[in-house]
């Protein structure tokens, strides 16, 4: 792939599905609840299985719904499809990534749903201000695309409150 090419597919990417993905991740996180004998294993497959359910079902979406109607589906197509929704799962990866991590931090499971819903909210605001950097945002739309990010992850945060209280 030649520098131009890189670069025009940096100015167009999109960044949604990494914030969607965060979201999702911060979300499966809190709404693990208890989980059986190895609570961590079981939490990483998790994060990563329901960012891939999720990613198939954007692919799905994108490739039978707008796009069916609209253009010929080819193998350039779905890989384009594939490609443009990967994010969702890349956001997963983080989070789980903390989870297998927490031992080696002498986590306890409480200690490790924390960081791993902290990790996925961080996401969640990296990929909104790396999308907004990426479209040539003003300094001011990158501080309330991330102050916003921040107050759904919050949010968030404040549903884990509200479920272990």
């Amino acid at each position: 792939m030649t520098a131009g090419r890189r670069a025009e597919r940096r100015t167009q990417a999109d960044y949604t599905g990494g914030v969607y993905g965060s979201m999702l991740a911060a979300s499966v996180v809190i709404g693990a609840g208890t989980l059986g004998s190895f609570p961590r294993t079981e939490l990483v497959l998790l994060l990563l299985l329901t960012g891939m359910v999720f990613w198939i079902a954007h692919v799905h979406a994108q490739l039978f719904g707008a796009r069916l109607a609209q253009q010929v589906m080819d193998r350039q197509t779905v890989w384009h499809v594939c490609r443009d929704e990967w994010p969702i799962f890349k956001a997963a990866v983080p989070p789980a990534a903390a989870v297998a991590i927490s031992p080696l931090l002498g986590l306890d499971l409480e200690g490790t749903a924390w960081l791993a819903v902290s990790v996925a909210v961080a996401g969640q605001v990296g990929w909104s201000v790396a999308a907004a950097r990426r479209a040539g945002a003003s300094w001011r739309l990158l501080t309330v695309t991330a102050s916003v990010n921040v107050l759904l992850g919050l949010l968030i945060i404040s549903f884990k409150i509200a479920l272990t209280h």
